[in-house]
C-alpha cells in the first residue's frame, strides 16, 4: 500500500499470521501517521480468518475475511466493521466520510492483493 506507506512494525511482520498472533501497522491516513495494532482472534485456515484490533483510533474495529472456491478461482468475502471514536462527532464522520474512506481503502488493498496471488509476486512476500 504504497499510497499509504504503510509498514508492519511490530508483531508478526513477513510470511503467514496465525491465530493469536498480532501485527502493528503504521501508514499514513488522512494526512497523520496512525499506528494500528490487530490480532488475529479467529482462524479456520484456508476458509477465513477474522483480525480485531487491539490499539489504535478507532473505537472498534473487526474484519473477517472468507475464502471460497468458486469454478474459475476463489471468491474472497469481506465483512468489515468499525466504529469511529469521538461519540456523536465520530459517529457523522463515519457515515458522511469514513465509511467511504475504508471502503476505497480496502478495494485498493483487496485489488493488490489479487494482483499478487495471481502472479508470481506472492512468492516475494512469504519467502522473505
Amino acid at each position: 500500500m504504497t499510497h499509504t506507506d504503510e509498514q508492519a512494525i511490530a508483531g508478526t511482520t513477513s510470511g503467514l499470521i496465525g491465530l493469536d498472533e498480532t501485527v502493528t501497522w503504521k501508514a499514513k491516513h488522512l494526512y497523520k501517521t496512525r499506528i494500528l495494532k490487530s490480532k488475529i482472534t479467529a482462524m479456520n485456515r484456508p476458509v477465513s480468518f477474522t483480525d480485531e484490533m487491539v490499539d489504535g483510533d478507532f473505537k472498534m474495529l473487526r474484519h473477517e475475511h472468507h475464502f471460497k472456491t468458486i469454478e474459475n478461482g476463489t471468491l474472497l468475502i469481506d465483512l468489515f466493521s468499525f466504529e469511529a471514536p469521538y461519540g456523536a462527532i465520530g459517529k457523522l464522520a463515519g457515515r458522511l466520510f469514513l465509511t467511504n474512506y475504508m471502503r476505497s481503502l480496502l478495494e485498493k488493498r483487496n485489488h493488490m492483493i489479487k494482483e499478487y496471488a495471481e502472479s508470481d509476486k506472492w512468492k516475494f512476500v512469504l519467502t522473505r
